[in-house]
């Protein structure tokens, strides 16, 4: 299948026509596929740039409490990795959006690395988020990925001095995810002084676009990040629309969160 184009150009492509760019993140499999195809649906239709697609680990270090049960509901339901590779293909098949994996190095480890990146180019998924693998250690992987053409997203966070931005800039390709905060996804994130300064950080020494999660919730948060930020990241809140709403509630959550 062939990849959308690489990140960095779609995102700077799409950032002449909208001041800042939605990506999603879903849990695979959770609460089953066919509501995770009802949910990419709605996602799309209202305006979602791109979707950032967990493949669910039994202990997500960087996930609060809303993507851990999704996790684990997910295991427990039976989803395999297999499962989550089919339906990324499926979906970069069906929508002309970019779509990205997320998932913790063991998963990847386990399963082979390059046998993974076969099966992530071959699906035409266009990048790819390792939460636990630095790049000190994931060097060679980036380097493979990046060989097939998927974006490695490297993260910054708070606590990162500009020496390891700078580090980390040098191993990234297609953006750079910058977390709002401290500690794991779904808290709300404040966005003061101390966050604008943090940004202005960033975008002094990342030389790609900059994706801003962890917290975001509402409009009003995007409102706030934009012109500081090109992508504003929604997780935890979509996942907890579901779980109290139902899947139908997501479409003009989405709605309301693009402007459309």
């Amino acid at each position: 299948m062939v990849r959308i184009m690489q990140l960095e150009k779609f995102i700077r492509t799409r950032k002449k026509e909208k001041e800042i760019l939605l990506m999603t993140h879903i849990v695979l499999g959770y609460p089953s596929f066919e509501i995770n195809r009802k949910i990419i649906r709605q996602m799309v239709e209202n305006g979602v740039d791109c979707i950032e697609m967990q493949i669910p680990f039994s202990e997500p270090m960087a996930d609060g409490p809303v993507i851990l049960k999704a996790n684990q509901e997910s295991i427990a339901n039976g989803t395999t990795i297999e499962n989550c590779l089919e339906f990324g293909s499926e979906m970069n098949a069906t929508y002309h959006i970019p779509f990205l994996y997320m998932t913790y190095y063991n998963i990847i480890f386990k399963y082979g690395e390059q046998r993974f990146l076969d099966k992530v180019e071959k699906s035409g998924i266009s990048g790819l988020i390792i939460p636990d693998l630095p790049p000190e250690e994931g060097d060679e992987f980036s380097k493979a990925a990046r060989s097939r053409g998927i974006d490695p997203i490297m993260i910054y966070s708070p606590t990162s001095n500009d020496k390891r931005m700078h580090v980390l800039n040098q191993h990234a390709s297609g953006f750079i995810y910058c977390a709002a905060r401290r500690g794991v996804t779904g808290k709300h994130s404040e966005f003061g002084e101390e966050f604008t300064d943090y940004l202005a950080r960033c975008r002094n020494v990342a030389k790609l676009p900059l994706a801003v999660g962890f917290g975001i919730q509402n409009r009003s948060d995007i409102v706030e990040i934009t012109g500081k930020a090109d992508i504003a990241v929604i997780g935890s809140k979509t996942i907890k629309l579901v779980d109290t709403k139902g899947a139908d509630a997501v479409g003009p959550f989405i709605k309301k969160l693009t402007g459309n």
